[in-house]
C-alpha cells in the first residue's frame, strides 16, 4: 500500500519533502498536488516507473507526458526554445500550463512522442509540487492524475488512496485539488496553437495562442 503524507499545501514541512524526493529518487511512482489537479509523478529516468505510470493513466508511449520543471531555465535544458516562445512561456509560467516543445537531446527517447520527438513542459504554481522539484534537483515526468477508463481526474487524496491505495508508492495530500487540468499549447509549429483549453487562462498568452 501507498504511504500517505498529509503536507501542508503552503508551508510543506522539509522533512516529509525529503522523504517523497527519495521515495521518487528510488523508483517510485507518486501522486501528488499541482495548481490545476493531482498528478502523477516519477523520476524522469525510471523505465520501470514509467511504465507503471502509463498503465494507471491506461494511455500509450503517443500520449504526450509532462516534465515538471522549476523554473524557465530548467525548461530550457530539456526543451528547444527560441526567442519568441521564451516571451510566451516567461508570460505564463508559473501556471496551469503546459507547452509542446521540441526535445533537446537531454530527454530520454523513451519519453518522446515517437513521431514528433516532442515533449510536454510545465512550472507548477503550487508550494508543494515546487518544493519536491526543488529537493529533487530536476524535473519530474508527470501526468494529471486521471484513472484508466475515468474522464475525469481524482479530485482528493481520499479518493486516490480508495483507487489506487495498491499501485502507487506514495500519495501526498495537500487538501483538494480542482478537476480541471491544464491549458495545452503546442509551440512547435510557426504560430501557438491552441490544443486544450483548460484552467490556464488564455489572456497571458496574447492573440495568438487563440488562432
Amino acid at each position: 500500500m501507498a504511504q500517505y503524507f498529509a503536507i501542508y499545501a503552503t508551508h510543506p514541512q522539509p522533512r516529509l519533502i525529503r522523504q517523497a524526493a527519495q521515495i521518487v529518487r528510488q523508483g517510485g511512482l507518486i501522486a501528488y498536488p499541482t495548481d490545476s489537479c493531482y498528478a502523477l509523478g516519477c523520476q524522469l529516468g525510471d523505465a520501470r516507473a514509467l511504465e507503471r505510470l502509463r498503465r494507471v493513466r491506461g494511455v500509450d508511449e503517443k500520449h504526450h507526458l509532462t516534465l515538471m520543471c522549476r523554473d524557465l531555465s530548467e525548461i530550457a535544458a530539456y526543451a528547444i526554445v527560441d526567442n519568441v516562445q521564451y516571451r510566451l512561456l516567461k508570460a505564463a509560467t508559473p501556471g496551469s500550463y503546459t507547452f509542446i516543445l521540441r526535445a533537446t537531446r537531454e530527454v530520454p527517447r523513451r519519453l518522446l512522442h515517437p513521431r514528433r520527438r516532442t515533449i510536454g513542459v510545465r512550472v507548477p504554481e503550487h508550494a508543494v509540487a515546487l518544493a519536491l522539484l526543488g529537493e529533487l534537483n530536476e524535473p519530474m515526468l508527470s501526468a494529471t492524475l486521471i484513472v484508466a477508463g475515468d474522464s475525469a481526474p481524482l479530485p482528493d487524496a481520499a479518493e486516490i488512496r480508495s483507487r489506487l491505495g495498491h499501485a502507487l508508492d506514495l500519495i501526498i495530500d495537500s487538501g483538494p485539488c480542482g478537476v480541471e487540468p491544464t491549458t495545452v499549447i503546442d509551440l512547435t509549429g510557426d504560430e501557438p496553437q491552441l490544443v486544450r483549453q483548460g484552467r490556464g487562462s488564455l489572456a497571458p498568452l496574447g492573440y495568438a495562442a487563440g488562432r
